[in-house]
């Protein structure tokens, strides 16, 4: 055989193989539905400013009724790879935004201060301890999260700042918008027990089955104090 004659055979071998069909990817699901927070959420208490006149008025904000919803067993592909992205806690008007940040393990999260003044990130949660130290406004610090848990946030400067950080081994979580909406996609097919969290009450857990065919899946929650904890 030539040489010419074994380049056309390799390339029409190729040809071929561009040819099979390849075996269709397997559906997935997503898992949408509502959180309720059936519960006064206290307002946050900001301290006095020293400068001005007065006690400040307590704020609310829509973060502190903010609920993650996730899976609480993934299936075994979740952990093949995941995504290791960075985000971004800032620190503005005195206050950690978002509230509450959901991220899967390994990433990166930035500490923006966006505020005139000084502040301050630690924590003592056994899931991440660090403290950044003070530092002015215009600078950012990070933390890369790499174990799965919930690690509370403050500033030692202001007492009334906290948030909270939940890390995931998984990426099938999501948090809830401004409504209580919230939304999973991806979700490969078969049964599940999906948690929502919110911080100031009981978990709350659900049983659900995502079909063969993938399709969307409506679970609504209702939390509020009566509910067992989880």
């Amino acid at each position: 055989m030539t040489s010419r004659n074994r380049v056309v055979l390799i390339v029409l071998g190729l040809v071929a193989l561009s040819l099979v069909e390849l075996p269709a990817s397997r559906a997935t699901g997503v898992i949408r539905g509502r959180v309720e927070v059936a519960a006064d959420v206290p307002p946050v208490v900001r301290r006095p400013d020293l400068m001005g006149s007065g006690t400040p008025r307590p704020t609310t904000s829509p973060d502190r009724r903010r609920a993650v919803v996730y899976l609480d067993s993934a299936p075994q592909a979740a952990f093949d790879a995941l995504p290791r992205p960075r985000a971004t806690l800032d620190q503005r008007d005195e206050t950690f935004v978002p509230r509450v940040l959901a991220i899967t393990a390994g990433t990166v999260v930035d500490f923006p201060n966006s505020d005139p003044t000084y502040h301050n990130v630690f924590s003592l949660s056994p899931d991440r301890s660090f403290d950044l130290g003070r530092y002015e406004g215009g600078r950012s610090k990070s933390v890369r999260f790499d174990q799965p848990g919930i690690v509370r946030v403050f500033c030692d400067i202001h007492s009334h700042m906290s948030a909270f950080i939940l890390i995931f081994g998984h990426r099938y979580f999501g948090v809830t918008d401004d409504d209580g909406w919230y939304r999973i996609d991806d979700v490969p097919p078969g049964s599940y027990d999906v948690v929502a969290w919110h911080e100031l009450l009981p978990s709350q857990t659900r049983r659900v089955t995502v079909r063969e065919d993938g399709g969307v899946v409506e679970l609504h929650f209702a939390l509020e104090r009566s509910s067992g904890a989880q």
